[in-house]
């Protein structure tokens, strides 16, 4: 049977989307189809506006309606605590927790000589600029824990001290989550639960 070419357009550019596969395309387009044509309307609109009304922020490099973005140009938040994050959607994690002040610096990316992402491919250089420039008291490195990350937070740690002594660096941290069992945690989890231990 051959595919109405309005469907496949719509396979394929489902297809184009992170953790998409064929199936799962597939699925998606025939699900749209016996949606109302007000909702798919509203559905088009919503996709072709998110680069119309979206920005990114000047000073952190995350994705809002304005420029510079809510969290930075909130005065309550503590500006000098700067916590670095691999993508826009890591901020939004730390956001839901609620438990977090200060600011951020969104890097797009990390490391990754495999794939040739190097320093100069994400924002480690705006992040030392903003270091130099503005009353930063400490950065909150905040990677991901894979050794991409890993690899990232060591190269921003190096850079920050060759060029400010006194800035203070942290690393989050790293272990059990809570409700784990200790039999099914890897070496590397458990050595770092071991490390990152605090007084009870």
């Amino acid at each position: 049977m051959r595919i109405p070419k309005a469907i496949q357009n719509v396979i394929e550019s489902f297809e184009r989307l992170p953790g998409v596969g064929p199936k799962t395309a597939q699925r998606l387009t025939f699900y749209l189809l016996h949606v109302p044509q007000v909702e798919l309307d509203r559905f088009a609109n919503s996709v072709s506006g998110l680069k119309e009304n979206t920005t990114m922020c000047s000073t952190c490099f995350t994705v809002d309606e304005t420029d510079p973005c809510s969290i930075c140009s909130d005065q309550k938040r503590e500006q000098s605590v700067v916590c670095v994050v691999e993508q826009p959607l890591d901020v939004l994690a730390l956001e839901k927790n609620g438990k977090y002040n200060g600011v951020y610096h969104v890097l797009h990316g990390k490391i990754d000589p495999l794939n040739n992402i190097g320093p100069d491919e994400i924002r480690i250089h705006e992040l030392l600029e903003r270091c130099k420039t503005s009353d930063v008291h400490e950065v909150i490195l905040a990677t991901n824990p894979t050794m991409e990350g890993e690899a990232t937070a060591m190269y921003i740690s190096k850079q920050i001290k060759s060029q400010n002594t006194n800035l203070k660096i942290t690393r989050i941290g790293r272990g059990l989550p809570t409700g784990a069992d200790l039999e099914y945690a890897d070496p590397t989890t458990l050595e770092r639960a071991m490390e990152g231990r605090s007084d009870y």
